[in-house]
């Protein structure tokens, strides 16, 4: 999931199989939908006439053997401890990301099922090898930490031993830019220093209310004060804490900094979040937490904290980057299209395996599952494993860029990429109209996969976040799989825990299933479905009146990294 995820405002949600909605809320192009709902839960029945458990309102062999299949003979585990074990992550661009695309392609020929690489442009590329810290003096202590994406080698990726220093505290940038020279062939820290790796939780479970109180102002307030001490360097840049980060890195390079040491905690016990550097020469590694702490009071006290890192990397160039799309072609309609969507590329901090592998693995299996039960499908049926999604959404929004015609004759696109959780929110995206092909396909679905779900009508459309939203901005009807939480966002969402372990089988099962039925619902579904667009938005945080986002063109390249910002005197 991107970095620049948009969270839409939930206006109502409706439970599935029931379908409760708020009049007083829906503005006018929402009526005839409003309608339409209404007369369709009159002719279904109510929450209690839904049937239970494996039963179907509608008998339907083709779904009841979907979810037979995925019930007793689930391919997930094995799909998942390939692709996160023995593969790993997926940085674009990188050799991992080619070699877990080959995978795929083979692995969908195995269930007689074309699929190809499609390149939307390049992006550079880069091998990570290994990473190893060491805090050789003021005592012996191999630290937890690894380079981020992207990053340089220390030379030759040979060990290299170095001081620790700490950004200093400095008026302005005229006396940051008198401090540089003693940056040189010295390991900088640059993050701010947690008083605690403790979880707040585990605070609040244990501690006085007072004392968790109190700590928490105080983070506070230590979190301000470093803030400004980054910011009075005069390099430090924009937006979010990855990218502020860049100048500062940059200009510490330029002065001959034997490397860059942050730590980005994730707020939960261990976690470490990975993304990416911007330097030419100097390593930028990330520190876990406790170990960050642990160098930063070293050098606060003075006890002269010395490191030896060996950071193993090799840059490759701007190279090719795919997509990779499979096809089971249509009979009767072959030129509208149901897809399925997911981004395979991953941060390369851990295995990729929540952030968007149980996205990919879903799409995988509801399509194998599709090929088996569903051979002839009444329109075709595409699947998009989009790289370059952490950048921007550029793969998916090259295909929307280079598909026109897939495009405008789209039918529905469902897409995945929350984590393991069972599905548990749907939206329609902004189209209003879109809604009644939707809940006649939820009440199709057996009652044990739908019954959480919680619909949000008539919805927002998504401009970033994730690749439905390439398409939702050019017009064309994709939705979101939202699944549950858990602990995505401090667990694993672009962390070095996300793994194999963090998986729940029984969720993603549960996901294929619906996917590979919602996917059969819309392929045979003789209602088009609507592309009419909501023209009344909520505000946006900002105040600024809300308004359907543009169709955005995807960077076809690595851009050019912006020159240090220049240092401005701050009074």
């Amino acid at each position: 999931m991107s970095l620049a995820l948009r969270r839409a405002r939930p206006e109502r949600a409706v439970n599935f199989p029931v379908l409760i909605l708020n009049r007083t809320c829906i503005v006018r192009p929402v009526l005839t939908t409003t309608a339409l709902l209404a007369a369709f839960v009159a002719t279904t029945g109510s929450a209690q006439g839904f049937p239970q458990s494996t039963g179907f309102a509608v008998q339907d062999t083709v779904l009841s053997r979907i979810w037979a299949i995925e019930r007793d003979s689930s391919q997930l585990p094995r799909l998942a401890q390939t692709l996160f074990d023995s593969l790993g992550p997926r940085l674009t661009a990188s050799p991992g990301m080619t070699a877990a695309q080959n995978w795929l392609i083979a692995t969908y020929s195995t269930w007689g099922i074309t699929a190809r690489k499609e390149q939307y442009g390049t992006w550079r590329s880069w091998r990570r090898g290994t990473t190893h810290v060491d805090l050789v003096a003021p005592r012996v202590r191999t630290l937890e930490g690894t380079m981020l994406a992207w990053s340089p080698p220390t030379p030759r990726g040979r060990p290299v031993r170095a001081p620790v220093v700490i950004l200093p505290d400095v008026a302005d940038s005229s006396a940051f830019a008198a401090w540089l020279p003693q940056a040189k062939g010295k390991f900088v820290l640059i993050s701010f220093p947690q008083p605690t790796c403790r979880p707040d939780d585990s605070w609040e479970k244990w501690a006085t209310q007072t004392s968790a109180d109190s700590l928490k102002a105080r983070r506070t307030a230590a979190q301000q004060a470093w803030l400004e001490r980054q910011q009075r360097t005069g390099y430090w840049g924009a937006g979010s804490v990855v990218s502020a980060a860049a100048p500062l890195s940059r200009r510490l390079e330029s002065a001959g900094a034997a490397g860059i040491v942050g730590s980005f905690w994730s707020q939960g016990w261990g976690v470490q979040k990975i993304f990416a550097a911007f330097t030419n020469r100097a390593p930028v590694l990330d520190v876990a937490c406790e170990d960050y702490g642990l160098l930063y009071r070293l050098a606060e006290n003075k006890q002269a904290p010395v490191i030896e890192v060996t950071a193993d990397a090799q840059a490759l160039g701007e190279v090719p980057v795919f997509n990779v799309v499979g096809v089971i072609k249509g009979r009767q309609l072959p030129n509208e299209y149901v897809m399925l969507s997911a981004h395979f590329d991953s941060w390369d901090g851990g295995s990729g395996a929540t952030d968007n592998g149980t996205g990919t693995i879903t799409m995988l299996e509801a399509m194998r599952i599709l090929r088996l039960v569903y051979p002839n499908p009444r329109r075709t049926i595409l699947v998009g494993h989009w790289s370059g999604e952490e950048q921007g959404l550029n793969g998916s929004r090259g295909f929307v860029a280079d598909h026109p015609d897939i495009v405008n004759g789209l039918q529905a696109l469902f897409n995945q990429d929350n984590g393991t959780g069972r599905v548990e929110t749907m939206s329609a995206s902004g189209f209003p109209d879109a809604s009644a092909n939707l809940a006649r396909y939820l009440a199709r679905v057996p009652a044990d996969v739908t019954r959480n779900i919680k619909f949000t009508f008539p919805g927002v459309p998504g401009g970033g976040g994730t690749d439905h939203a390439s398409f939702v901005s050019c017009g064309a009807p994709g939705f979101g799989l939202g699944s549950g939480d858990w602990d995505y966002g401090r667990y694993t969402w672009h962390t070095n825990r996300d793994t194999y372990d963090k998986i729940s089988f029984d969720d993603v099962e549960n996901n294929a299933a619906l996917t590979a039925m919602l996917v059969y619902l819309a392929s045979e579904d003789t209602i088009r479905m609507s592309r009419t667009k909501r023209d009344v938005f909520p505000s946006r945080p900002n105040g600024q009146p809300g308004a359907w986002p543009d169709c955005q063109q995807p960077q076809r390249a690595t851009p050019p990294p912006p020159p240090p910002a220049p240092a401005t005197s701050r009074p």
